[in-house]
């Protein structure tokens, strides 16, 4: 078991760790190829994953309610637990609510559970996501118009994707092939470009990135993901991939909100690195309760 779990994550540590090496010796500028992956690379490897032939939204109404019951518990749970140690909500709230299931989760899944799991995966994605660019903009400015969520090539892809799938429509498959293709390239980007960007974080606030990403991120959304499994029946697959979900750690984007809308970004950027430091030791342990 301990065996297994190290080769399924080697993979995901050893290219993060590569890009925060490369992030501090040599610094590179990655923000337009990071643009490019958010913009084209990301949902190419969504609208791929639902315009399959074998994928069948009806078949994944349980998993998405779900999802959002756990993003919409984590985020009730943070608030409250902002509120009892006095810590802004605005702050605390988002790196606990958003996880990293794109960075991280896609991969992982793959890895874990075979290129089956890549759908299911991208389900939880696609309602992270949606959630995150839309309440999760607004929670920090409520001058943003929740309208705006639609220029999101992410989500754009996704309705796009959820229409060939519910009309049953067959993409030429020379075409699939070529989108399915831009979307392997955002895998390994992703998870380079995470490394980069820890490089670039700071610690400014040890307690509270401990405490909330280090610590209340993962748990909660462990303790969420049991619960939610207690009352929501779903496949062998769905199930131990809602727990994995449950255990990954605060979003790279919940800094770069913060940074664009002034919301202590140095308090979300020590979460965010504290957080994704102790993946290691969470990430191993949702496995080991899930593989066989």
């Amino acid at each position: 078991m301990l065996i297994r779990i190290v080769e399924i994550l080697f993979p995901l540590f050893s290219i993060t760790a590569l890009g925060y090496f490369v992030g501090r010796r040599v610094k590179p500028d990655l923000s337009h190829a990071n643009k490019l992956n958010m913009d084209v690379f990301v949902p190419a490897l969504v609208f791929a994953a639902l315009a399959n032939k074998a994928f069948d939204v009806g078949a994944f109404l349980p998993l998405i309610c779900a999802a959002t019951l756990m993003v919409v518990g984590t985020g009730l749970a943070a608030w409250v637990l902002a509120r009892a140690v006095g810590i802004d909500p605005k702050t605390l709230v988002p790196p606990i609510m958003f996880n990293n299931c794109g960075n991280l989760g896609l991969p992982l899944a793959v890895l874990a559970f075979g290129e089956a799991a890549l759908a299911p995966m991208v389900v939880l994605f696609m309602v992270s996501n949606l959630i995150h660019f839309s309440f999760g903009a607004w929670l920090l400015d409520h001058r943003v118009r929740l309208l705006t969520v639609w220029k999101v090539p992410s989500v754009v892809a996704t309705v796009l994707g959820l229409a060939v799938s519910l009309t049953h429509f067959e993409v030429w498959p020379p075409l699939l092939t070529a989108i399915r293709m831009l979307g392997e390239i955002s895998i390994p980007l992703m998870l380079f470009g995470l490394g980069v960007r820890l490089a670039d974080s700071r610690i400014s606030a040890l307690g509270v990135g401990v405490l909330g990403g280090g610590l209340a991120r993962p748990l909660i959304g462990l303790a969420l993901a049991w619960a939610v499994l207690q009352v929501i029946e779903l496949p062998q697959r769905e199930q131990a991939l809602v727990l994995v979900f449950g255990a990954l750690p605060p979003a790279v984007l919940n800094f770069m909100f913060a940074e664009r809308y002034q919301q202590e970004p140095g308090k979300v950027a020590s979460m965010v690195l504290i957080g994704n430091l102790a993946a290691v030791v969470f990430l191993p342990l949702a496995l080991a309760l899930v593989l066989d």
